[in-house]
């Protein structure tokens, strides 16, 4: 089981940054599970982001590469997402979520999520 606890959400200008953080617990090391990030926008469905395995090999979905890095610190066993660029559509709440899959990048390849954090670009 391993517990996932976001924070670093908020309301940021077009164009700026933010850093999302999540917290991760559990009865299993999470320094052993792929971990990612997802987001859902109002009146869409939940879509991938950015997964890191635990050798920090990284994936991203088109619209982030460039303005998006995942990161993540075994020893505090957490993982970060660096939002830079912010655009209106990256409005959404963002879910920490793991997985025991080597390669995740669907939500069904993921088992656990934490409750998510909301962030707000304004144009």
């Amino acid at each position: 089981q391993v517990q996932l606890v976001e924070s670093g959400g908020g309301l940021v200008q077009a164009g700026g940054s933010l850093r999302l953080s999540c917290a991760a617990s559990g009865t299993t090391s999470p320094k052993y599970y792929t971990m990612g990030w997802f987001r859902q926008a109002p009146g869409k469905e939940r879509e991938f982001v950015a997964s890191i395995w635990t050798g920090s090999r990284t994936y991203y979905t088109d619209s982030v590469k460039g303005r998006f890095t995942i990161s993540r610190d075994n020893v505090k066993n957490t993982v970060d997402l660096q939002m830079n660029s912010l655009k209106s559509e990256d409005t959404a709440v963002y879910y920490c979520t793991a997985s025991t899959l080597t390669v995740a990048r669907t939500e069904s390849d993921f088992r656990f999520w934490g409750q998510g954090t909301q962030v707000t670009v304004s144009s």
